[in-house]
């Protein structure tokens, strides 16, 4: 019911700033948060930072201070600005969006496909 593509990913040297973007289609009714989350090589799959439909954002301890979430609820697009990029940020990044119920109460994740971002040194 929701597709997610994300994009803007590319190279970046350390110190350097990247903006990414994920644009959904689809119905986004019952659409109750938009998020970001990342795979570095060889790693889990870690949040990066969340946002509610009233606007609260929430970010991972590793990116509190660099980064920052914005989703446009009339364009149905989220954004991630990532300052201050490290070595370490360096992970495929995807887009989600979580869509929940009443009735039946359950919930469901929408995911895109990742946008890699590379960050050197």
């Amino acid at each position: 019911q929701v597709q997610l593509v994300e994009s803007g990913g590319g190279l970046v040297q350390a110190g350097g700033s990247l903006n990414i973007s994920c644009t959904a289609s689809g119905s986004m009714f019952n659409i109750v948060a938009m998020g970001w989350y990342r795979q570095p090589p060889e790693k889990e799959r870690e949040m990066v930072a969340t946002i509610t439909n009233g606007g609260t954002a929430t970010y991972g301890d590793s990116v509190k201070g660099r980064f920052t979430v914005f989703r446009d609820h009339a364009k149905n697009t989220l954004y991630l600005e990532m300052n201050n990029l490290k070595p370490e940020d360096t992970a495929v990044y995807y887009c989600n969006a979580r869509k929940y119920y009443n009735s039946p109460n359950h919930g469901y994740d929408y995911w895109g496909r990742g946008a890699r971002v590379t960050v050197s040194s």
